[in-house]
């Protein structure tokens, strides 16, 4: 069964869980250390004056497949990463636990289903960095400003559904929030209610 048919069964199948972070927009956003699926060191000091996009992810959640299966992720990724935003997308599930991924299996992961071609996975198994952040859903999105504040915390759009079919005719927050941004323009929605799986901390 591919992504997209997992996707819209689990769509019958799931409730999402409904959360609000931790890390405030409008406040210096938390510090982090973390290694990424090839071995290498990303902390928020490397992004000192850069955007950066951070996207909570576990595999197994259809709200995640919806987002990837439909390749809407991707596009998003693509399209602010060409436009000199920084993008991490992070594992904080723990290590026998739903979403789980070691190095080998992240880098597998992503050549397998062509994801994250713009966006490191970042391997946080301890939940030290989703815990500082306050994320609870995958995926959970945050959008930080080149003086390392919080600009946007909260879900990728305002449909809670699994279903891929309701992508184009949904309100994508993350869109909004950085295209605002990068214009110099105030963020309308900085903060919503994020949907998705519960990290498996």
């Amino acid at each position: 069964m591919n992504i997209l048919k997992q996707g819209l069964l689990a769509s019958i199948l799931t409730v999402p869980a409904l959360a609000f972070a931790v890390a405030t927009p409008g406040e210096a956003a938390p510090d982090f250390s973390e290694v990424d699926a090839t071995g290498e060191m990303h902390a928020l000091s490397d992004y000192q004056g850069e955007w950066l996009v951070l996207e909570w992810f576990n595999k197994d959640c259809p709200y995640v497949r919806k987002h990837y299966g439909s390749g809407n992720m991707q596009s998003l990724q693509e399209k602010y990463t060409a436009q000199d935003v920084n993008w991490l997308t992070v594992i904080s599930s723990a290590e026998g636990k739903q979403g789980y991924l070691g190095p080998v299996e992240a880098q597998n992961q992503a050549k397998i289903h062509n994801l994250n071609a713009s966006a490191p996975f970042l391997l946080d198994p301890d939940g030290n960095m989703g815990r500082d952040y306050g994320a609870k859903t995958t995926p959970h999105m945050f959008i930080i400003n080149p003086e390392g504040d919080v600009v946007y915390a909260g879900a990728i759009d305002d449909n809670d559904s699994a279903n891929p079919a309701v992508i184009p005719e949904s309100n994508n927050y993350v869109v909004a929030a950085l295209d605002a941004a990068l214009a110099g323009k105030p963020v309308a929605e900085p903060s919503t209610r994020a949907y998705g799986c519960s990290v498996k901390y």
